[in-house]
């Protein structure tokens, strides 16, 4: 079934029980005492591979995450979407990689020029009208749907106003610009400006992610009696570097901590590795918040909590991504194809359903997020998608898993191709293909291309196969040698 046909059928079958693959009692609903599962996902924005004691972090302090692992699944090896924030967060919502993908880069509207507040000219770009969104999909399979955070795929007004691709509700950053700060003087709510008054002139009174962080629990709260999904995209820790004193104080003082000078366009900070780390800690306790509101609202065993990470560390602001080992042993950051800009941690539990204290080592990635929620909930996907339900793993059928031929990944020229354990890196059209073993060298150091040229060679295929051309995104020429692009 094609996406446009599939959402006709969404919109006129769910409410009748009619729609293709859709059963009166779907294995999610079976799992959850006959009401089907609430959703809650959480992502974090730049939170490193290695950013969390459950995966080996030493010096910030995750305890809630950390039980989260414990009482679920850990993923050693799932990706994000993209190495940055908007074409990540398109592959989560429509299931396609970004070969497919409408979003591939953090592409603004009319450049760079052409934000402007309360302007639906401007902003990042925007999901075409009638896309179909996992969110449009379970709200028409009659869930609640919320969205408190970072937004980034479209301006309020725009064809990709959350509220117009599946969303009830919304609060937050609709455009990742303004979250450049923790102190804004407006979010978005609903599609309308809330002023932050004890903000304005630059003053640091209200921290964007505590308000944020609220309205997701009230989102909870209010449809505690109805199938919901919350979508959790914290700003937490992208850059600027600002977090209140009391999560600072955590951590002043326990290394050597030369100040961030605020070049390069973001805020200068006396405590730069303390504050990272506060950040972190501070969101760690919000995770522990709504586990701890669904316990109380005896509503654990009915929901799925997902906790993840849009892309690798960053390398700018401040943020010291070699002082914490932000990568682990991966290469790379933020913006890379190398498994440091894509691998991310990814944790789900589910009590009673999903086996306590497992790890996987199922290869996957943010577009099966959507297969996954509509063999949940028992509905069917979209066919012409690129990603695969992950609920056999995540339930302890690993026998009935399908895997992936390949992942494929651009941005900006690069492109990564990943087909059983080897890897392709193309760090710019025309650059030397390179090529890894990534079950022998996690860490991409030893290049294989000219020794392996059979599996280069099938894997390169994918660099023209794997993708389709995009008008708004198009692969950039390579560059003559020593010269500029042609």
């Amino acid at each position: 079934m094609k996406r446009r046909d599939f959402i006709k059928w969404a919109g006129l079958g769910v409410a009748a029980g009619a729609l293709p693959g859709c059963q009166s009692s779907g294995p999610g609903w079976e799992r959850s005492g006959g009401r089907k599962p609430n959703i809650v996902f959480i992502i974090a924005d730049d939170l490193g591979y290695a950013e969390l004691g459950c995966y080996g972090q030493k010096k910030i302090r995750t305890p809630n995450i950390d039980r989260l692992a414990a009482e679920g699944m850990k993923f050693t090896q799932h990706y994000s979407g993209n190495p940055v924030c908007a074409p990540s967060r398109c592959a989560l919502m429509t299931g396609l990689h970004t070969g497919h993908a409408q979003v591939r880069g953090n592409k603004q509207v009319g450049g760079k020029e052409g934000w402007v507040l309360g302007s639906t000219i401007g902003g990042q770009w925007p999901l075409e009208a009638g896309t179909v969104t996992v969110a449009r999909i379970l709200q028409e399979a009659g869930y609640a749907t919320g969205a408190f955070g970072k937004w980034g795929l479209g301006r309020v007004g725009t064809t990709g106003d959350p509220q117009k691709q599946g969303f009830d509700h919304f609060y937050g950053y609709i455009c990742q610009r303004q979250a450049h700060t923790f102190y804004p003087n407006h979010l978005w709510r609903d599609g309308e400006i809330e002023w932050i008054e004890a903000n304005k002139d630059g003053k640091e009174s209200v921290y964007s992610h505590d308000v944020i962080a609220e309205e997701a629990l009230k989102f909870i709260r209010r449809y505690k009696d109805r199938p919901f999904f919350c979508y959790v995209p914290f700003t937490i820790p992208h850059v600027a570097l600002q977090v209140p004193e009391d999560s600072l104080a955590e951590y002043r003082g326990k290394w050597p901590d030369p100040p961030y000078d605020g070049s390069k366009g973001y805020i200068k900070h006396e405590h730069p590795r303390a504050c990272y780390a506060g950040m972190v800690t501070r969101m760690d306790k919000d995770v522990g918040r709504i586990v701890k509101l669904l316990d109380e609202l005896r509503l654990r065993d009915r929901t799925i909590v997902i906790f993840t990470s849009d892309n690798g560390p960053t390398y700018a602001g401040g943020a010291d991504s070699a002082f914490f080992e932000s990568a682990g042993p991966l290469r790379g950051l933020k913006g890379s194809v190398y498994e440091g800009g894509i691998r991310v941690p990814f944790i789900a539990s589910w009590p009673g359903k999903i086996k306590r204290g497992t790890t996987s080592d199922h290869v996957c990635a943010f577009w099966d997020f959507l297969p996954t929620c509509t063999e949940l909930i028992g509905v069917a996907a979209p066919g012409d998608i690129d990603g695969i339900s992950m609920l056999p793993t995540l339930l302890g059928r690993p026998q009935e898993q399908k895997k992936h031929e390949y992942l494929y990944w651009e941005l900006g020229g690069r492109q990564g191709v990943r087909m059983g354990d080897w890897k392709l890196v193309r760090v710019r059209p025309g650059a030397r293909i390179q090529l890894y073993n990534l079950k022998d060298d996690i860490g991409e150091q030893d290049d294989l291309a000219e020794k392996r040229p059979d599996v280069l060679a099938r894997l390169a295929k994918m660099l023209e196969t794997g993708r389709t051309k995009s008008e708004a995104f198009p692969m950039p020429k390579p560059r003559p040698p020593g010269g500029r692009r042609s």
